[in-house]
């Protein structure tokens, strides 16, 4: 199979689908690989070593008319008018943008939207959202603690202590465990809080305190456990309850991060403009959810501000900005997803029985299969 690799267009968009270490496998399987000039370097990946790894580089023509095409994100309009009807898209293509798969759709396309994979043990190797949040939660830390104008660790000194950043992190997800284990290693005093109270024991043993909010019913108790391993949307009286904690905590901290989502809804707010004014000047928030409506409504998309003394960040690809082990655990996942629905003979097998390859099959055929 002719397998295209074309560098990503959107604005900000640093990560590349395929490394030369996954090239390699390719090309050991018997695919031919074209890899657009220069798609990986940003992500540290030469266009020598595609080419070392077995790749021929090419235009961005030649990657986007292969017969299967790797992409980080949905393709551009553009993108979509160089793609041949029939083309195979394999990527990040956002399951809950009903617009934006119609077009996918119209093309001709069959594409597959790697974030839809059940939260499954089989299918943790090909689990693009956890290998990304992964990497943001380490950086949202890196980016809050060098926006802090003060020391993360407690100090000693002949001219006195300082004393440790007080970090509260909301919502303990991949993204928030990891936030989690890098402050801690940064010397920060932790607190953590969460719907799912099945986290409590991972949030402890990375040396944060548990924000523990009580559940009142049955139904608030059963609405925790989440599905497939996201969080649900809880009760009014549950919510009113957390804020309250929240604030407490969120009013002693120099750095809160926020990582609340629920898949295809506005991100829940969850750190107030009434709390913000509360926290002491300096204090630094990073909204990890700022792309789906912000935990914070005063983050704005893509910009730091500074409202009320506290500054803001709303970065909203954390991941482009480790693009190296963005793109190589990415481009792994994608390798491992491509064993599904790639024969040994190299031709495209998209068996609906296997429960990853239809939870992520978004288009074929022209018609929409997400509803």
């Amino acid at each position: 199979m002719r397998i295209g690799v074309p560098a990503e267009t959107r604005a900000g968009e640093t990560r590349v689908a395929a490394t030369a270490e996954t090239v390699k496998k390719l090309v050991a399987s018997g695919h031919q690989v074209v890899v657009e000039s220069d798609a990986g370097l940003r992500a540290s990946q030469t266009d020598d070593s595609y080419v070392a790894a077995g790749a021929t580089i090419g235009s961005a023509d030649d990657a986007l008319g292969a017969e299967m095409v790797l992409k980080v994100r949905s393709p551009s309009e553009q993108e979509l008018g160089r793609m041949p009807r029939g083309t195979t898209l394999i990527g990040m293509l956002n399951p809950f943008d009903r617009e934006g798969l119609e077009r996918l759709a119209a093309a001709g396309l069959t594409a597959f939207a790697l974030e839809a994979a059940p939260r499954t043990t089989r299918a943790q190797s090909m689990d693009v959202l956890s290998s990304q949040a992964n990497i943001a939660g380490y950086k949202a830390v890196m980016l809050a603690a060098n926006v802090y104008q003060r020391f993360m660790p407690m100090l000693m000194t002949a001219a006195g202590t300082v004393k440790a950043a007080r970090v509260v992190i909301l919502g303990a997800g991949v993204a928030g465990l990891q936030a989690i284990a890098t402050a801690k290693r940064l010397g920060a005093v932790i607190e953590a809080s969460d719907v799912r109270p099945a986290v409590k024991e991972q949030v402890e043993s990375l040396g944060a305190k548990f924000i523990d909010v009580p559940f009142e019913t049955d139904e608030e108790r059963e609405i925790a456990q989440g599905v497939g391993g996201y969080a649900r949307p809880m009760p009014e009286s549950w919510m009113l309850r957390q804020a309250a904690q929240v604030a407490a905590r969120v009013k002693q901290a120099d750095i809160v991060i926020t990582t609340a989502l629920i898949p295809g809804r506005k991100a829940p707010v969850l750190v107030t403009e009434d709390m913000v004014k509360t926290m002491k000047p300096g204090s630094v928030i990073l909204d990890m959810a700022v792309e789906q409506g912000g935990n914070c409504p005063l983050s704005e998309p893509g910009r730091t501000v500074v409202k009320h003394g506290v500054t803001l960040i709303g970065e909203t690809n954390l991941p482009a900005m480790v693009a190296a082990d963005a793109s190589a655990l990415y481009a792994r996942n994608v390798l491992d997803f491509l064993k599904l629905i790639v024969t040994k003979e190299g031709t495209l097998n998209v068996d609906m029985e296997d429960d990853i390859v239809a939870a992520c099959l978004m288009t074929r055929d022209g018609q929409l299969l997400r509803q």
